[in-house]
């Protein structure tokens, strides 16, 4: 077997490769063109494995054997190349044919072309080719073939990849055998000796391998990749073995089969299994969706996968796609698509908008929803295990737009379909369109799953409802998919009401109803006919339970209350009927709502909806009386209610007390009173009818008297009141009152006017005592000025009314009486009264009686004032009270009273006029000075006499004189002339400041604050405006000259003791006070800019003294040191000293980029005495180091011209960054930043830049410092080497991404095409992109020296054609340099240079082919139209093809004279010969679209058919006109038989008509075909001896002119005359050839002529016919021929046929 292997491969490479012969030319060519094909093929080097495995698959395996295929990597050179690393493929497969050994020599001559409908899956032709991304010297070991391939061209040949070498050694079948094992070798092993930059690859490949791979693959069973390695610790592929077991209980209808795979995935320490659910189902190809690749399938096989579990993978995603094998597109999808995809050339994806690949996915979900029912309807498990099945729904997006219409579509399909489960308790299930289903809040489930005996009509609402093990929010992804909603708002109400929810249910579950409701209120139920479902339960008499709904709960009110209150309550119902409006819980509900614990959120929902209260025997009461509605036995039965609930504690005593407070009573006039003060005992119980001998004179304060009817017994609730027992009640809650108990009446008492028994007086006293702090107005006025009291006076009685009587004592009767005043005075008659009015003495106090002295002294002083109120008092009466005072002190009796009575009245004569004594002044020297500034009343020593005053000092006194100077300063400040203050004398300014001291007065404060009342220097100022000297800030007031100070000759040193009151009036006596003044002033000075030279130093050395010395001095001065602008700059302005710099060497340079604020040290200014205050400056904020400046340089930044920078100053600029980078944690600040970056400053190669565009030269770059805008640091000297960092940070790059950025920009400067080589290959290398969006520029042209449009290039122009219409860069850039060579891919994906020429150039190239030429090259149009056919598959090309090309191609007979080039016509004038009679009529002509001779494979004719119809172009068989010749009726004969039939129209082809008109799938009515019949029957056969002839016509538009042809026809059928022509012909003397076209001609005649109103059944008769009139229309054959075609004539048929040729007899 070897040595006839080995033969083989000499044979080859003898007569395929001229090996030992002549030199092939092609050589160079078939080299590139496989070298091309296999480096583009694949867009990873990786995906040789896929080509590998599909390889496998498509292996042919000996019976018995389950097909394997295993890949083993190791790092033994077992094939002495030197490689790192070796992969063997190792299948157990039938082994290399011959055939399969020439393939694999070849490119494009696979052994699988054609072959899809056998199971094939691989279309490339270069498969295995494709290793040669990963190996140089791929080696196969097969059925006795040991050979290897060689990527460089053959030494012999000139020709690399396809050139077999036979393989002696290296490696050997035992190194082979060593490396797989112990095991005996598969028949087929592949090596692998790896390239050294493909090991990495190829390792993470084979580490990524999805276990899913052999899912739809129908062979290979098993697969395992491992790593062969002598030490296992060193492994660094991830072993991995892949079993597929499948289950073949298969389920087949509609074309499908379902059936079971079985995945495990063993690693290295683990094992993973899952089951796929498959369903397999067939699809016709459409029509419109054929492509010439797939021309031999007629049926789409679409496989869908759907894993149960977890599925197999490696890494994070898995492939949504196969086309048998997986591709990389993650779909998003829950479920596996398989097909016959047309993949993309990587293999990585589909043709996403290829027809082909489109038709399938039009399928998808035909498959999908069969799919679907299958796994969730055709099964006998319960509801709850379909939840799985539902996970493979859709719901996610896919990011292919393409996939989401599939998508779309499933979920169209899938919710048409009963597909969703509905409860069901029956056992049965039952499922519905997702339209047809609802969801129920997760809550109601709970309450129908403890009521399920209730729900049997739960689907009866009008919607059926999701099973329940399917309502969970954890399905609400595919459940919102399928578009289920929510039942509605109102079908909860109607399954409450409907399913009994509220009677029928436990109390427990009745709570929850309510709690579902409650809390559901607002989003669900508001506004829906929840309202009017019965829900609440409730109680108004004992042992009645009654439900309502929400609407109609009104007025009732459903209460809470304890249980022993609510039996309560309920035992009275039957008394109070008005109360019928409060009801109760039943008490079961009560208990389990107790249990609830969401009670509260029942009870918040209950008290928004219906009048809801908790109720208290208390709030019944209160309620009751709400209701009680005036009826007098309600208002009675309420008392005995209230008496009862007290006496059984039902109430406690405050409640009780709350309860009776304003109870409802009826009064002594029948009338129920529910307003009023007081209550009254009836009369005849009480004593107030004696004392005011009135009918209840309370009643106009509110008072009612109580109704005998209290007094009587009854019955109430079943409980007994006795005679009278209400009374206590009624006076201990109801407060009927009695005198002297009651408070008496805001009225005046009758019976007090005149005189009053003993007894009833007393009662009146005790009646007073009693209610003492409660005594009304109009009842104590007819007390107290009643003459009701009996009084002695002098001996003799009266009755006089309290308030003008005297209770007296011995001690001072007498002695008022010797006074100077003489009075009478009433005492009471106490001997009348007797003992007992010793015990009223206050409440004859209280009713006006007098009883001390004081009373009487007052009483003396008001009569004396009394006087002075109608007359002024003499001299000798104000002299007169004054003794009086005088002897009551003498006999030591206190004279207050009288003082108090007489102290107020105005009678004491003053120099202001009669006034009260009380403030009055007795004049004294001391009061000289007050006299000045105030106006004080003195004394009228005039009127009374200096003298006669003196010697009552102290009486005076005890008036209210004031009688001494100290301590009288209030008195001259409450007397203060605001006139009088101004001006003032040194001892008034001192008395002033006196009372300021002990008073501290606001008003004179303010007065004396506003009135110039201080000498300064400069006069008398206002005291705001005057200064307190003080040495410790006297240089202050003397920098500005305008602060007045106060005159220390005129007030002496006195006036230093008084800074406080100084302060207080606004002097300025305080150092931050003086700071004030000063700031103000150097705020002034400093914001008008009237600061001076002077002023200015001054201010400098002001400070410096402030600074030596040790007080601390305010913030606010040194504040306005540091922040106001006084410091002149050389700027010209003046400037804060924080915005200031003292000048320093440092700066010289940055003068030329910034404006900075030095200060101006010139002698019209500072000067350079000024460095001498540089310690004070910097202590103000002035920058006086260099670094501590960075701020100033930030903002006074300002970059000139270019030109002017030197390179110090760009230095110097550059060291200041480093400050801010070392200051500022390596950051700088934004505003620098935006200045540095804005400005073109560095000076770079290509001139000056901004820095943002400039770069530092990286010499591992391989460009030249000229290549782009890189720093000039030649100009810049050496400093420039240690400034790196600083100038990437503000914005110079040193980093690949901006150098590519700035270089791709920089480029399109260039002229030079080295220069711009280097870029590009710079760009190249460092796999530069555009941003998004931006243009994409130009291509540089070597050859032409500009720049292209990118629009205008493409990287290959395979058929030659462009160059001089498209800038091919493979003829600039494609020569022997391989760096350049590189470039190519870089225009691909960097520029998007498009590949190849579109289908917009080609249209444009045809334009130009139509406008400049007749003809076109043979080579020229085959090109084109190779280039049509493969891309006229989408509308937008079709169109823009059917748009451009106007002149077409044609077939013409001097085809070979003209040099082999095609003629171009009008497409007007151009037709498909649809029939090749016609064509044979107009050959001659230029008319047939031409087709290329001999064929070529990539342009078969059906395809540019295709296209041509396309374009417009027409049959010829529909532009034909036929007009058919006259026959004369000469020499005509009948043809009849010996029958008299005609031979052409007999009973035989009438039955054969007929009988294919009995069709029933043509639907032709009996009507029909015996019109048919007996047009056919009646018809008359004339046979002549002239030709027959037709005439062609064919209309050329574009020129305007018309080609005739005539043709030779047979037989021709007149229908208007019923005639049948036909020619005369010898059918013996006639070839065969003759007898079978008049056999055509005949049939289409006849065909034609029956079926003329049927056009698309003339075809299918005709053939009919034909065949028949071959045979003679002989009985035997024409039965057969029928039977064949399914035909026969019908019973009543016959009975037409018959008919038909008897009528035609007659």
């Amino acid at each position: 077997m070897a040595e006839a292997a080995k033969q083989h491969i000499d044979r080859i490479r003898r007569t395929k490769f001229s090996i030992g012969g002549d030199e092939n030319p092609l050589t160079e060519d078939l080299h590139q063109a496989v070298k091309n094909l296999s480096a583009e093929l694949y867009a990873k080097d990786v995906h040789f494995l896929m080509e590998l495995i599909q390889n496998a698959e498509d292996n042919e395996y000996p019976d018995g054997v389950d097909p394997s295929l295993e890949f083993v990597i190791t790092s033994e050179d077992i094939t002495a190349t030197g490689a790192p690393a070796t992969l063997l493929i190792f299948n157990n497969e039938k082994g290399f044919s011959e055939k399969n050994i020439e393939s694999i020599c070849s490119v494009g001559r696979s052994t699988k072309k054609g072959n899809r409908k056998r199971g094939y899956i691989g279309e490339k032709g270069i498969g295995f080719k494709s290793v040669f991304l990963i190996t140089s010297r791929p080696y196969i070991f097969s059925k006795g073939y040991q050979i290897r391939f060689n990527e460089d061209p053959c030494s012999f040949c000139s020709l690399g990849y396809i050139v077999p070498e036979w393989v002696d050694q290296h490696p050997s079948p035992a190194d082979i055998q060593r490396i797989y094992g112990g095991s005996p070798l598969p028949t087929t092993t592949i090596i692998l000796p790896l390239k050294s930059d493909k090991v990495k690859p190829v390792k993470e490949q084979l580490s990524s391998v999805h276990p899913e791979v052999l899912l739809f693959l129908s062979k290979i069973k098993r697969l395992s990749i491992r790593e062969h390695c002598q030490n296992p610790n060193l492994t660094t592929v991830n072993s991995i073995g892949i079993l597929s077991e499948t289950d073949f209980m298969t389920r087949k209808s509609i074309d499908a089969e379902s059936y079971t795979i079985h995945l495990s995935a063993s690693e290295t320490n683990s094992e993973k299994q899952c089951s796929y659910y498959m369903w397999r189902q067939k699809f016709p190809v459409k029509q419109e969706n054929r492509v010439e690749r797939r021309n031999e399938v007629d049926d789409w096989v679409i496989t869908l996968a759907f894993p149960f579990g977890e599925r197999l993978g490696r890494g994070d995603s898995s492939p949504g796609i196969y086309a048998f094998l997986p591709t990389e597109m993650v779909t998003n999808l829950p479920f596996i698509i398989q097909a016959d995809f047309i993949l993309a050339s990587s293999r990585e994806t589909i043709l996403i908008d290829d027809i082909w690949n489109q038709g399938i996915l039009s399928c998808v979900p035909s498959a999908f929803v069969n799919a679907f029912t299958s796994l969730v309807k055709k099964t006998d498990a319960p509801v709850s295990s379909l939840l799985p099945a539902f996970n493979f729904l859709p719901v996610k997006q896919s990011s292919y737009a393409k996939l989401n219409v599939v998508r779309e579509s499933i979920k169209a399909k899938v919710c048409a379909e009963e597909i969703v489960p509905s409860v069901s308790h029956l056992g049965q299930k039952f499922f519905h369109r997702p339209c047809e289903v609802g969801r129920l809040v997760p809550s109601f489930w709970e309450i129908l799953e403890k009521a399920k005996a209730s729900l049997n009509n739960i689907s009866s609402h009008g919607i059926y409802v999701l099973d329940s093990s399917f309502d969970r929010a954890e399905n609400d992804g595919f459940l919102d998919f399928l578009g289920l909603k929510r039942v509605s708002n109102e079908w909860y109400a109607k399954c409450i009401q409907g399913c009994d929810l509220v009677k029928s249910v436990s109390e427990d579950t009745y709570v929850e109803v309510l709690l579902f409701v409650a809390e559901n209120w607002g989003s669900m139920f508001q506004g829906t006919n929840m309202v009017k479902v019965p829900l609440i339960k409730y109680l108004v008499r004992k042992g009645v339970t009654s439900l309502s709904s929400l609407a109609d709960f009104s007025p009732k009110t459903l209460c809470f209350a304890t249980v022993k209150n609510q039996e309560w309550f309920l035992d009275w119902s039957d008394e109070f009927r008005c109360m019928s409006n409060f009801v109760f819980m039943p008490q079961t509900t009560r208990v389990a709502f107790t249990a609830c614990s969401k009670k509260e959120t029942i009870l918040n929902w209950l008290k928004e909806k219906i009048k809801v209260t908790s109720l208290s025997v208390s709030d019944y009461t209160k309620r009751l009386k709400e209701n009680l509605g005036g009826d007098k036995r309600l208002v009675l039965a309420y008392a005995h209610f209230l008496h009862h609930s007290i006496s059984n504690r039902f109430l406690s005593e405050d409640e009780a007390e709350k309860c009776c407070k304003d109870m409802p009573l009826v009064d002594s006039y029948g009338n129920v009173n529910t307003s009023r003060t007081g209550v009254l005992v009836p009369a005849k119980q009480g004593k107030w009818m004696s004392l005011t001998r009135s009918s209840n004179p309370w009643r106009q304060d509110g008072y009612i008297e109580l109704s005998e009817e209290y007094m009587s017994s009854g019955r109430f609730a079943g409980v007994l009141s006795s005679h009278g027992a209400l009374l206590p009640f009624l006076k201990s809650y109801a407060k009927a009152g009695d005198v002297p108990d009651i408070t008496p009446p805001n009225a005046a008492i009758p019976s007090l006017s005149g005189a009053v028994m003993k007894e009833n007086a007393l009662l009146l006293l005790k009646w007073i005592q009693c209610n003492r702090y409660f005594l009304p107005t109009k009842f104590m006025e007819s007390v107290k000025g009643g003459s009701w009291l009996r009084t002695t006076m002098n001996g003799s009685s009266d009755y006089r009314p309290p308030s003008q009587s005297f209770y007296h004592t011995s001690s001072w009767g007498s002695v008022l009486q010797g006074g100077s005043v003489l009075v009478d005075i009433p005492l009471v008659d106490r001997t009348f009264y007797g003992n007992e009015i010793e015990n009223h003495k206050e409440e004859l106090k209280l009713a006006g009686v007098m009883f001390e002295f004081s009373q009487a002294c007052a009483f003396v002083g008001d009569h004396l004032m009394r006087l002075a109120e109608t007359s002024t008092l003499s001299r000798e009466n104000v002299f007169s009270i004054l003794k009086f005072i005088r002897y009551l002190r003498e006999k030591q009796l206190p004279p207050a009273d009288f003082i108090g009575a007489v102290k107020n009245g105005s009678w004491l004569k003053t120099t202001t006029g009669y006034r009260s004594p009380d403030g009055a002044v007795l004049f004294s020297q001391e009061w000289k000075a007050a006299s000045l500034i105030s106006d004080i009343p003195f004394i009228d020593k005039d009127c009374y006499g200096e003298a006669n005053l003196k010697g009552f000092e102290k009486e005076l006194e005890l008036l209210g004189v004031v009688v001494q100077f100290p301590n009288n300063h209030s008195l001259i400040v409450s007397h203060l002339n605001a006139s009088k203050l101004s001006y003032l004398t040194a001892e008034a300014m001192f008395l002033v400041l006196d009372c300021m001291r002990y008073l501290s007065p606001r008003k004179l404060i303010s007065l004396l604050s506003s009135s110039q009342c201080f000498k300064t220097k400069n006069g008398y100022n206002n005291p705001a405006e005057c200064f307190v000297p003080d040495p410790e800030w006297s240089c202050l007031v003397s920098v500005f000259d305008c602060f007045p100070l106060i005159d220390e000759g005129f007030y002496g040193s006195r006036i230093f003791n008084y800074k406080e009151e100084l302060k207080q009036i606004g002097v300025r006596v305080q150092l931050e006070e003086a700071v004030r003044g000063f700031v103000q002033t150097f705020k002034q000075k400093a914001t008008s800019s009237c600061i001076n030279r002077n002023t200015s130093l001054s201010l400098l050395s002001c400070y410096k003294k402030l600074m030596e010395s040790t007080h601390r001095f305010p913030d606010e001065l040194m504040k306005s040191f540091r922040e106001l602008q006084w410091l002149h700059t050389t700027l010209g302005d003046f400037r804060a000293p924080k915005d200031c710099i003292l000048f320093e060497q440092d700066w010289e340079h940055l003068r030329l980029v910034a404006n900075l604020p030095f200060i101006d040290d010139s002698s019209n200014w500072y000067g350079k005495g000024v460095y001498s205050y540089k310690k004070d400056l910097k202590s103000l904020g002035v920058t006086v180091e260099m670094r501590q400046g960075m701020s100033h340089l930030v903002t006074s930044l300002s970059l000139p011209d270019p030109s002017r920078i030197t390179p110090l100053s760009a230095v110097s600029l550059l060291k200041c960054v480093t400050f801010f980078l070392e200051d500022r944690f390596g950051k700088l600040p934004e505003e620098f930043l935006a200045k540095v970056s804005s400005v073109k400053w560095l000076k770079t190669h290509a001139g000056y830049r901004c820095p943002g565009e400039c770069l530092l030269f990286d010499n591992t770059w391989e460009l030249e410092r000229s290549d782009g805008p890189f720093i000039d640091e030649e100009y810049y000297g050496v400093d420039l080497k240690d400034l790196k960092k600083e100038l990437v940070a503000v914005g110079v790059g040193n980093d690949t991404a901006k150098a590519c950025r700035l270089l791709a920009a920089h480029v399109y400067n260039h002229s030079d095409s080295e220069a711009i080589s280097r870029v590009y290959r710079f760009l190249c290398k460092s796999e530069w992109r555009p941003e998004r969006g931006a243009s994409s520029g130009g291509i540089w042209i070597p050859s032409e020296c500009k720049w292209a449009d990118v629009s205008t290039c493409v990287v290959y122009d395979k058929d030659k054609l462009f160059g001089t219409k498209l800038n091919v860069l493979e003829n600039h850039y494609g020569g022997s340099d391989e760096k350049n060579r590189r470039l190519l891919g870089f225009f691909l994906s960097a520029f998007e240079v498009r590949a190849s020429p579109s289908v917009e150039d080609y249209c444009g190239l045809w334009k130009d082919w139509e406008r400049t030429k007749e003809r076109v090259s043979y080579d020229e149009c085959c090109a084109f139209w190779r280039f049509v056919a493969t891309h006229s598959y989408t509308t937008k090309a079709d169109k823009l093809l059917s748009e451009s090309i106007s002149r077409l191609p044609v077939n013409t007979t001097d085809y070979k004279n003209s040099g082999g080039m095609i003629l171009l016509c009008d497409k007007s004038d151009v037709f498909v010969a649809d029939d090749l009679l016609l064509k044979d009529l107009f050959t001659e002509s230029p008319v047939f679209v031409w087709y290329p001779s001999p064929s070529v494979p990539t342009l078969s004719q059906t395809k540019l058919t295709e296209i041509y119809r396309k374009l417009g172009v027409k049959e010829i068989s529909k532009c034909v006109e036929m007009s058919e010749a006259k026959l004369t009726e000469d020499g005509v004969k009948r043809l009849k038989t010996e029958q008299g039939e005609n031979h052409l129209i007999g009973r035989g082809l009438v039955r054969l008509v007929l009988g294919f008109l009995s069709d029933p799938s043509l639907k032709i009515e009996a009507e029909k075909r015996s019109e048919i019949l007996h047009s056919l029957v009646s018809l008359n056969v004339l046979e002549t001896p002239e030709t027959i002839t037709t005439e062609y016509t064919l209309s050329l538009p574009s020129k305007g002119d018309k080609l005739v042809a005539e043709a030779k026809r047979m037989v021709r059928w007149e229908r208007e005359k019923g005639v049948v022509y036909a020619e005369k012909i010898l059918e013996k003397a006639c070839g065969k050839r003759k007898v079978l076209e008049y056999a055509t001609c005949f049939a289409e005649v006849i065909a034609k002529g029956a079926m003329w109103q049927r056009e698309d059944l003339i075809g299918e008769l005709a053939e009919l016919v034909k065949m028949a009139y071959l045979v003679e229309f002989d009985e035997e054959a024409l039965e057969f021929l029928m039977k064949s075609k399914n035909l026969q004539v019908y019973e009543e048929d016959e009975k037409l046929i018959s008919d038909a040729y008897s009528l035609k007899k007659t």
